[in-house]
């Protein structure tokens, strides 16, 4: 009995998701009249300002930090959980705040790290129907949540001296591509984007030689502008030696 009524819940949870998408599909091809547009975007402008300004007046004083992504659905008891709660740990005592997504996973790993070390703990949350929610180490006064997705990610570039990625899905990904698109078009400085995880990037990396070079979509030097490794030790040293030659500030 109990398993025909959860059976029967998830049925109408689905049920109600495929409505609600199906709604959002429709609300999209409506045709407004003009008071209704201009007074639609009147105020996601003002929305989108709002959060841009509390991004700048949270972070402008946050200091030297490194954002590590990564998946929110990583358990506590998986490897790459402890991974970024020690990378997160070594990078504090460097004299680096920690910047992540805000959220579950690996993000909840980046801060648990930070505060064990006693040093900044910063989470740029955002608001999602399922996964993310505030993780518990972030400091109080360093919790931001977005409704936007494009304002969250100008806050991690210009906040952050480096990345550090870790596996992850579609957003870490999405990350992931954002940072090396805008160094490789040189719209900020070069800072330094480590990949953690040998074993997990294989595949990716393989593609980005066999298909992305060999159809001379990027360039084969566009490769250095990431560093592959798979220890703590050494995602930290790539962060640590190029920063050793320059002074630790904002990109822009």
């Amino acid at each position: 009995m109990a398993k025909k009524t959860i059976k029967k819940k998830n049925g109408d949870e689905l049920m109600q998701q495929a409505l609600e998408e199906e709604h959002r599909i429709r609300q999209a091809f409506k045709d407004k009249n003009w008071a209704e547009i201009k007074s639609s975007d009147s105020w996601v402008i003002f929305k989108v300002m709002s959060e841009f300004v509390e991004g700048f007046e949270k972070m402008a004083k946050i200091g030297p930090c490194v954002t590590i992504f990564g998946s929110a659905r990583v358990k506590s008891t998986n490897p790459y959980y402890k991974i970024a709660e020690d990378i997160a740990e070594r990078l504090v005592q460097q004299g680096y705040g920690v910047i992540t997504g805000g959220g579950p996973g690996i993000m909840e790993a980046g801060n648990k790290g930070a505060k064990k070390a006693g040093g900044k703990s910063v989470g740029l949350n955002i608001y999602l129907p399922h996964e993310q929610k505030g993780n518990i180490y972030i400091d109080p006064d360093k919790l931001i949540t977005f409704d936007y997705f494009f304002v969250r990610k100008v806050i991690f570039v210009k906040y952050s001296q480096g990345f550090i990625v870790m596996p992850g899905g579609f957003g870490t990904l999405d990350e992931l591509s954002e940072a090396l698109t805008l160094i490789q078009t040189k719209k900020i400085g070069r800072f330094p984007i480590v990949m953690v995880g040998k074993k997990f990037w294989a595949g990716i990396i393989e593609w980005f030689k066999k298909v992305l070079i060999a159809e001379k979509m990027i360039h084969e030097e566009d490769l250095d502008l990431f560093n592959l490794v798979d220890t703590p030790e050494e995602a930290v040293a790539v962060i640590d030696e190029f920063y050793g030659k320059y002074l630790l500030s904002p990109n822009f």
